[in-house]
């Protein structure tokens, strides 16, 4: 027999979601031939079989998470089947002996089971396997580790612990709203005592309308169902981000009148020898691959009150999905071509799009571009992707009348949206980088072949 593992998608990936069996016990699978699917923090993909055989068991379900290298499946792959043989004849000879022996383990694995181990076990977990995100949060929030309980493989802490604990808190807090109710019978000494009886009955009746607003799901005329696992994960990635990073947003107004002449010219001949489209993006992330060497502040990330300033340009590019969003990522981008970009962008959407990303292709971002202009958009204000410290927004590439010289003309206008971490970046060096990134597109020159 083969065991099939849960897979790290990631070196910050502590566990997974199997979400979905592609093949049922009993049915053969070839090496390599997709067998499950998975969900994390990071992407959504589709996990190919160890090897080739028949699927001998199927050891856990769909919906269920489990740690990295968690036996999720056996193989039977023909070859071990003959070796189990000889192994269950040997017990046979002396089958007296290791029956006594056998009792003893059970007594130990019961006692670990028991309420003060998982305790210690997570203290100790504090210093142990706990992935950088979570360090970060605990760090960030000043959250005593030991003070958590952890829900993933071997009583780990995850990130969704620590966003219980932090909700749990906030409500816990919550209550300290209900002294001015206290505040109110010290009013009613001087009067008679009837008083404080009136007012002890008023929080009785506002309390019963507030506990109905959890219950409009039961109305008629609604529908509830569950969010899909890369919708919980968005969930959380946003509000995260939102909690962490100081959000600004500021536009500038581009004409991409030369970009749309040299894009015009060619990509005819784009798509006639490489079989891909011709985009306004790939203009765009040339330029701002020229903006990001000239502002690196912007290609950094933080860590507590440190600085990382990231050598390499590695720009996310936000892939919209049927059921979510994913923000696969075009290594060393400034090393590349505009014709160069465009392929790794339309590689990277294709493949988002039918589940087959690899994990190192959706980690190591440095800076992120949106292009929400393709659905018509003229700017939106884009949130950042952690633990980046900005996020540029694409809007449309319209033609529009301006005036140029006191005359009236018509040229291609598209907004940038630059969204900053402001407790790094200030607005005006935001704004230096985003007119250098307009600067490039506007004065662009480069013939496209």
């Amino acid at each position: 027999m083969i065991d099939v593992v849960m897979p790290q998608m990631g070196e910050s990936i502590v566990e997974g979601t199997l979400t979905k069996w592609l093949k049922k016990p009993g049915e053969t699978v070839g090496r390599d031939e997709p067998l499950f699917e998975i969900s994390t923090d990071k992407v959504d993909t589709e996990i190919p079989s160890p090897a080739a055989g028949t699927l001998a068991e199927v050891l856990i379900e769909e919906g269920k998470t489990v740690g990295i290298n968690t036996v999720v499946a056996r193989i039977n792959d023909g070859a071990s089947a003959p070796a189990a043989t000889p192994a269950a004849a040997a017990p046979a000879p002396t089958p007296a002996a290791p029956a006594p022996q056998a009792p003893p383990p059970p007594a130990p694995v019961a006692e670990a089971d028991g309420s003060p181990e998982p305790v210690a076990t997570v203290v100790e977990e504090t210093a142990g396997p706990l992935s950088p995100l979570v360090r970060k949060m605990a760090r960030e929030n000043n959250i005593d580790l030991s003070q958590v309980k952890g829900t993933g493989a071997g009583n780990r802490i995850t990130k969704q612990d620590l966003e219980t604990y932090l909700a749990s808190k906030k409500q816990a807090e919550a209550p300290a709203p209900p002294p001015p109710a206290q505040a109110q019978p010290q009013a009613p000494p001087p009067p008679p005592p009837p008083q404080p009886q009136a007012v002890a009955t008023i929080p009785q009746t506002v309390e019963v309308p507030v506990t109905s607003p959890p219950r409009v799901g039961e109305a008629p005329g609604t529908r509830v169902e569950p969010m899909s696992m890369m919708r919980q994960s968005i969930a959380k990635h946003m509000v995260f981000s939102k909690q962490t990073s100081a959000h600004v947003t500021t536009v500038h107004k581009v004409d991409f009148t030369k970009v749309a002449k040299a894009r015009d010219k060619a990509k005819g001949n784009v798509q006639a020898q490489y079989g891909f489209s011709l985009t306004f993006l790939p203009f765009v992330l040339k330029a701002t691959n020229v903006a990001l060497r000239q502002f690196p502040i912007l290609n950094a990330s933080i860590d507590g009150t440190n600085i990382i300033y990231h050598r390499d340009i590695n720009l996310g590019i936000a892939v919209a999905l049927e059921n979510g969003l994913i923000v696969p990522v075009i290594r060393n981008a400034d090393e590349k071509s505009v014709i160069g970009l465009q392929r790794s962008v339309a590689d990277l959407a294709a493949r988002a799009r039918s589940r087959h990303l690899r994990p190192e292709e959706v980690q190591g971002g440095t800076f992120s571009i949106t292009n929400f202009g393709s659905f018509g958009s003229v700017f939106a204000t884009p949130v950042i992707n952690q633990p980046q410290v900005a996020i540029l927004g694409v809007g449309t590439v319209e033609k529009t009348p301006v005036v140029i010289d006191d005359a009236i003309a018509i040229r291609s206008i598209a907004y940038l949206a630059l969204t900053f971490d402001h407790r790094l970046i200030d607005g005006a060096l935001a704004d230096q980088f985003t007119a250098k990134v307009k600067a490039v597109i506007e004065g662009w020159a480069e013939e496209i072949s």
